[in-house]
């Protein structure tokens, strides 16, 4: 019987040396990259009638919480809140937002000892981290896009799951002064993992250079 034995020439070689090279590169990049790109937005928005505090004669306490459930998993890249309420004097209100994880935030609250004011309601006013008026600075109506207050930035839900029951929650810390809240949005940019990207390239690629050595 003959035996035919076939010598790869250097050509071949270094097809499959590279081919090997493209493979390992694309893996390690996958196995290793931490890097997320934004993907697309999505607003998830209530309508309320929500009395601030609870019931006609609470005098001052919590808010019954507004409910707002998001229908997607999806990992959030960046989070902003809207809210449109009135109240006769905003000053009195503490405003927090909780994730279906549970991680709550202040929005804002204020200081009765030196931050006193009088103003009314919260009207389409946009709570985002890259705001360039912090909340500190913002007027009563407070229309427009503002910072969470110093220290409570919304950052800290980057990298949830946006899936659930997300809560808002107001306390009313004074008696007297009343008031509605009216609406609720939640601005979720979800996240685009840096590593799918890199496995469809390197698949790409490898397909490319199979058809070219064929």
């Amino acid at each position: 019987m003959e035996i035919e034995y076939r010598i790869a020439d250097g050509s071949d070689m270094d097809a499959q040396n590279s081919l090997q090279r493209i493979i390992i590169f694309f893996f390690i990049l996958v196995d290793f990259s931490t890097a997320v790109f934004a993907g697309p937005t999505f607003i998830y928005g209530e309508d309320f009638n929500l009395q601030i505090p609870a019931g006609p004669d609470a005098g001052k306490g919590w808010m019954d919480d507004a409910i707002i459930e998001v229908n997607r998993h999806a990992t959030i890249y960046d989070l902003d809140v809207g809210i449109t309420l009135t109240h006769t004097n905003v000053f009195d209100l503490h405003i927090f937002v909780q994730s279906p994880a549970g991680t709550r935030l202040c929005l804002n609250k204020y200081n009765f000892k030196n931050e006193f004011f009088k103003g009314e309601d919260y009207v389409q006013t946009i709570f985002d981290d890259d705001a360039e008026i912090p909340i500190e600075q913002g007027t009563a109506p407070f229309t427009g896009w503002f910072r969470p207050e110093a220290g409570s930035l919304l950052e800290i839900f980057d990298g949830e799951d946006a899936y659930g029951l997300w809560r808002l929650q107001i306390y009313d810390m004074w008696y007297w002064d009343t008031g509605t809240l009216e609406r609720v949005e939640l601005i979720v940019t979800v996240c685009e993992p840096t590593a799918l990207s890199l496995m469809a390239l390197g698949v790409g690629l490898t397909v490319l250079f199979r058809r070219r050595r064929t």
